[in-house]
């Protein structure tokens, strides 16, 4: 184990910034977060006014009678923050975990959306 992770073990759980893709179509965006060892019941998403919260607590158990050695992964605590742009439909957003990966959907506003004007002839 490195110094720096025992020393946050001895605070609490080490906390880390995890890895996140963020795509943009025409619909709106979707924001992938890489939250490996995390369950549904260790993750909570937070929504205020303008700022998308994200933390998730992993719960790797080890057998009692076990000397760590050394560990690269283990308990952690995952945190990551997003600001949304006005044109982001907040009543709209959704999320799914999968295989380690927090999946965000999160629509643009109908009136975010471009629109085709029709040209009329007199």
């Amino acid at each position: 184990m490195t110094k720096d992770i025992m020393q946050s073990e001895a605070k609490g759980l080490p906390r880390m910034k995890p890895a996140t893709d963020i795509l943009e179509t025409a619909e709106g965006f979707a924001i992938y977060v890489d939250m490996p060892g995390v369950r549904k019941e260790g993750l909570v998403i937070d929504l205020t006014e303008n700022e998308l919260r994200i933390g998730g607590k992993t719960g790797y158990q080890g057998a009692t009678n076990e000397t760590r050695v050394h560990v690269e992964f283990g308990n952690v605590e995952y945190a990551r923050a997003f600001t949304l742009s006005h044109i982001v439909d907040r009543e709209k957003i959704k999320a799914t975990l999968k295989n380690g990966v927090l999946e965000l959907l999160l629509p643009k506003a109908e009136k975010a959306m471009s629109r085709k004007i029709k040209v009329q002839s007199e």
